[in-house]
């Protein structure tokens, strides 16, 4: 029995699928099948109901499992420790952050990090909100960037700062040349949204609902670079955060951005923060390094 087989087991049941839980271990699956089948022979019990279709915990294996991600977090927490007991502002960060952030956060921040913690070695997981959340429960991750409020027990939530969204807008679009756009200019406009899983689609689909917007039935993108292509292409019109406008954003680009009025208080926006368990032992880094994010996000 080892680590890597039971971090398996915990895999396939959250996923309750073996292609799943071996693409999340970043193995095949034949190897994933094969090290739970000698799992369950070192242990003496059966702890998976297969079938063709999905795969079922057993009763014996619903106990063990419980057990499993309680070892698991446990030997997180004493790698973590150690770490900490020898550089308590370096070692290995191990960070998740959702994709509607990543790209147009990271290149702003990581400099800032790199120079307030040089001992600190940040290891970047890119993935959708429930998956980096499933994460930092278990102890697999040290702390995510996300967008707030999360709302889960046990979990520290520390606000960075607030993000705006803009309406994108094709080129040749009646409001390409507006200023400004109020929330009830959405009315009648069919809108582009992400795929199912993005936190952002949650946001700016009650952004949509709330005024009148229309959703496109048509199209889903599963990123933002994709949503900005339908724009460009005519397709429709989109919410974008202000983090992923083009610095070089021309008036006579094929995508125009309109930042929504700043009047009254129903301007649509996110608030980013980052996330820790609240029993983690990296505590005061976590604080040390949300205060250095916080100054790198101040102007956004």
């Amino acid at each position: 029995m080892n680590l890597r087989d039971l971090r398996y087991l915990v895999a396939v049941a959250e996923h309750r699928h073996f292609g799943r839980a071996a693409e999340s271990c970043f193995v095949s699956q034949p190897t994933l099948s094969t090290q739970l089948k000698k799992l369950e022979e070192t242990l003496g019990v059966v702890l998976l109901e297969r079938s063709n279709r999905r795969v079922m915990l057993t009763p014996e294996g619903e106990q063990i499992v419980k057990q499993t991600q309680r070892i698991l977090i446990e030997v997180n927490s004493l790698t973590t420790l150690s770490e900490q007991l020898r550089d308590p502002m370096g070692g290995d960060l191990r960070v998740g952050i959702i994709p509607t952030m990543a790209p147009y956060l990271l290149p702003k921040v990581l400099p800032r990090l790199r120079e307030a913690f040089p001992n600190l070695r940040v290891q970047l997981t890119e993935a959708q909100t429930s998956n980096i959340t499933r994460m930092l429960k278990q102890g697999d991750l040290d702390a995510t960037l996300l967008a707030l409020p999360l709302g889960e027990e046990n979990i520290q939530e520390v606000a960075l700062c607030d993000e705006p969204f803009v309406l994108a807008v094709p080129a040749d679009h009646p409001k390409a040349d507006w200023e400004e756009v109020f929330t009830e200019d959405l009315e009648g406009e069919e809108v582009l949204l992400l795929e199912d899983g993005h936190c952002f689609r949650d946001q700016a689909l009650e952004v949509c609902q709330a005024h009148h917007g229309i959703e496109s039935k048509n199209f889903s993108a599963t990123s933002l670079e994709t949503l900005r292509q339908l724009v460009a292409a005519g397709v429709g019109v989109t919410l974008i955060p202000q983090l992923a406008v083009p610095a070089d954003a021309a008036k006579e680009g094929p995508v125009r951005y309109i930042p929504f009025t700043a009047k009254g208080s129903n301007s649509p926006r996110r608030t980013l923060g980052l996330c820790w368990r609240t029993t983690s032992t990296r505590r005061d880094l976590l604080e040390q390094a949300a205060n250095t994010l916080r100054e790198c996000m101040a102007d956004l």
